[in-house]
């Protein structure tokens, strides 16, 4: 794999940075009830993707650096699971766009976890 600058150079990291955003912006329609509970985990677990990518890619080393994709995985994953429950609770309409933006995240994920085991 080239050498990367700054983690700010990698497309997953740009990705997983818009899709925080987008989860700010869902979380700021939910209930205030929900201000501790769904909205204070999605917006966490959110946050953790970008930020475990960024502390892997500052890591010596592919296999420490993909450890750390491998959480980011786990986190897209725990807000995937959020943001279904938000959807069976009513608290969002649609969740077909932001499916397609953690399939896409996933799969950027994945393709990086490959080239650095590789």
């Amino acid at each position: 794999m080239d050498k990367i600058k700054s983690h700010k150079d990698l497309k997953v990291w740009q990705e997983s940075m818009d899709f925080v955003v987008m989860i700010y912006d869902i979380t700021e329609q939910f209930p205030s009830k929900e201000a501790f509970g769904l909205t204070s985990q999605l917006r966490r677990a959110s946050v953790s993707i970008p930020s475990n990518i960024a502390e892997g890619a500052g890591r010596k080393g592919g296999k420490e650096f993909a450890r750390f994709l491998y959480i980011s995985m786990g986190s897209l994953s725990e807000v995937e699971t959020q943001l279904e429950i938000s959807f069976r609770v009513g608290y969002i309409k649609e969740i077909e766009e932001v499916n397609k933006r953690i399939y896409f995240i996933r799969n950027m994920l994945s393709n990086l976890i490959k080239r650095l085991n590789s």
